[in-house]
């Protein structure tokens, strides 16, 4: 009788990566609010796990604002490499529900950069209260890298994703970097209701006072509270000119449905 390798069986247990599986793996990430960090402690090497408060960057690879005062901080500067674990538990077998755990790189971002400004912007609209201390001395921002990931969907679905599964890339990426900013406010300010629209009517999420966090190339961001959802563009856009077209049509979709359901 011929075993089967360790490599066989591990194959064996992952499904092909398809595009409802990086849908699904996206969405944990980008509507998550918290997730679990582990990384390795200085000194003992023993793994230490913390819960931290996340966000996303625009080309959707997570970011976390961390304090020198926290041991997770002192574990990534000695040793960049840590793993994020996002997915919330619902009713019932809580391993029933899908989670996803990224292997990444740890990355401090200099204050003062652009890419500080961008990334303290779209994590303040994400935690609003996190503006009592974010700009303290002792606080930075960290882009968690995503080297690769595994994704379990539910009970037999297991995927092992890549980089290219997860984060968005190409110049069309830092094209919307700039952009982004006012198009968000321009849409809170006065487009309110059709926010409101999108978060309740084509996201299913409950009635709240909704608000835009964020925009990237395939979906908008919302929050309402403890409350975040995300709806998805039919396809990923490749110029910020499309994107008025791009919400116009969601809003006409969104209105259309809930003339529907009344």
């Amino acid at each position: 009788m011929v075993e089967s390798s360790p490599e066989k069986k591990k194959t064996d247990v992952l499904r092909a990566v398809d595009d409802e599986a990086r849908r699904l793996a996206k969405e944990l990430v980008r509507t998550a609010r918290y997730a679990a960090l582990a990384a390795l402690e200085p000194g003992t090497g023993h793994p230490l796990s913390s819960r931290v408060a996340l966000a996303t960057d625009l080309d959707g690879t997570p970011t976390i604002l961390t304090s020198t005062l926290s041991g997770h901080t002192a574990a990534i500067l000695a040793d960049p490499r840590c793993s994020l674990l996002c997915g919330e538990p619902g009713k019932g077998d809580p391993l029933a529900h899908a989670r996803i755990t990224l292997f990444t790189k740890a990355v401090r971002v200099e204050r003062g950069s652009s890419d500080h400004a961008r990334l303290r912007r779209r994590y303040l609209a994400r935690h609003p209260k996190a503006e009592l201390y974010v700009d303290f001395g002792d606080f930075s921002f960290f882009r968690l890298e995503i080297v690769k990931a595994s994704l379990n969907g539910g009970f037999g679905k297991a995927y092992e994703l890549a980089t290219e599964d997860l984060v968005l890339s190409g110049d069309h990426v830092s094209s919307f970097f700039d952009w982004e900013e006012g198009a968000v406010a321009h849409m809170n300010e006065d487009h309110s209701d059709a926010v409101k629209l999108y978060a309740e009517t084509l996201a299913r999420a409950p009635q709240a006072s909704w608000r835009l966090s964020g925009l990237d190339l395939e979906g908008i961001d919302m929050v309402a509270g403890d409350r975040v959802c995300r709806v998805w563009f039919d396809a990923p856009m490749n110029d910020p000119a499309d994107l008025r077209a791009e919400l116009v049509a969601l809003a006409a979709k969104a209105r259309l449905i809930a003339s529907d359901r009344s």
